[in-house]
């Protein structure tokens, strides 16, 4: 009797298990897929970062990406940005913010994502979870989710601390069928950068992924290690799996204070679109080349591909580093842009189609 009790008691948790790595499965499929597209072709974006709003519900002191006064972009001119997205081949849109889960018809926008075929990903500071929203997100579609986690207990600097979102984190252990991701932070104003080290270790006993990175300046550049986030930052590395999301050897430099050499693809294989519908190098670099995405073509592509930014040798944007990974083995680039310099124009030159 007692076997019987337990083996039906299991069952309802056994079947979800089940289901959740098939789907896991079969999400790593298509990731796999749109890794190979981007390796056969260089004409189209890998990822995009769009903002539904810039409004959040925080105030981070280090974070240069949000106000408190926003609307939301209405829903027909979000559907419109995703299918314009869908045009250029994007194979992965990420929606960022601001703070995402604060637009009333998010589910809509993540849906259109995925009718397109894309990988759907979300970047939230996780304080509106609860387990009816994680389950609408389910069935909206989501991928992957990545959640920023900034200290153990809430201080001036960040409220995204551990303390406060742990129940989260459990509601998304028990409910969501999309991949998570936690990020902890050292750098840029964190007290105690032991703190990673804490996050890091409870991502990975709820089942989740677990990264760490380095706070940038306002600019995106390059904020070089004291001697213990050094060593925390080394230590969380260590407890972490491989995956696409640890392609982030550019940090060795960082760490150290070095510039990395490297080919940014920004513009190209990664965009950055605005709440208002405009296409940027990254959240650090807005204004730049400032096109709305409706008229933006494989040719911006394929030029911004081949365009060096001189921001880059001290950049610590991950998503670009990790995006442009891809092609760092081909295709010099062959004109040159200062993003932020007003005097600064790419050389003007033929398109030239790459092909391998």
């Amino acid at each position: 009797m007692k076997d019987e009790m337990s083996s039906t008691s299991s069952s309802p948790s056994t079947g979800r298990s089940v289901a959740r790595r098939a789907k896991a499965a079969a999400r790593r499929v298509r990731e796999l897929a749109s890794i190979g597209h981007a390796l056969a072709s260089t004409s189209h974006p890998y990822m995009a970062h769009i903002v539904p709003m810039r409004r959040c519900n925080l105030s981070c002191t280090y974070c240069n990406e949000f106000d408190e006064v926003s609307d939301p972009v209405p829903l027909p001119e979000m559907l419109r940005r995703i299918d314009h997205l869908a045009r250029l081949g994007t194979s992965v849109v990420t929606i960022s913010g601001g703070e995402p889960l604060l637009h009333p018809e998010l589910d809509a926008i993540i849906a259109r994502i995925r009718h397109h075929g894309r990988m759907a990903g979300m970047i939230t500071n996780g304080y509106l979870l609860m387990p009816d929203r994680i389950q609408r997100l389910n069935r909206a579609g989501l991928d992957h989710m990545q959640i920023s986690i900034d200290n153990v207990q809430p201080d001036e600097v960040s409220k995204k601390s551990l303390k406060v979102l742990d129940k989260k984190l459990q509601m998304l252990a028990a409910h969501a069928d999309f991949h998570v991701n936690i990020n902890s932070v050292v750098g840029g104003g964190i007290k105690y950068p032991q703190d990673a080290l804490t996050i890091a270790h409870r991502a990975l006993e709820l089942g989740f992924t677990s990264t760490i990175g380095i706070i940038h300046d306002g600019d995106g550049q390059l904020k070089p290690l004291r001697d213990e986030e050094r060593r925390i930052y080394y230590e969380v590395k260590g407890l972490t799996k491989k995956h696409y999301s640890r392609f982030n050897h550019f940090q060795e430099a960082i760490v150290n204070g070095e510039p990395n050499d490297w080919r940014c693809r920004a513009g190209a294989r990664y965009l950055y679109i605005c709440e208002n519908g405009l296409v940027h190098y990254c959240s650090q670099q807005r204004g730049w080349p400032g096109i709305p995405l409706s008229e933006y073509r494989t040719e911006d592509v394929e030029r911004e591909f081949l365009t060096q930014k001189t921001c880059a040798p001290n950049c610590t944007i991950s998503c670009v580093h990790q995006v442009s990974y891809i092609d760092h083995w081909r295709a010099p680039q062959t004109s040159q842009i200062s993003p932020g310099m007003p005097s600064s124009l790419p050389q003007t030159q033929d398109l030239i189609n790459i092909q391998l």
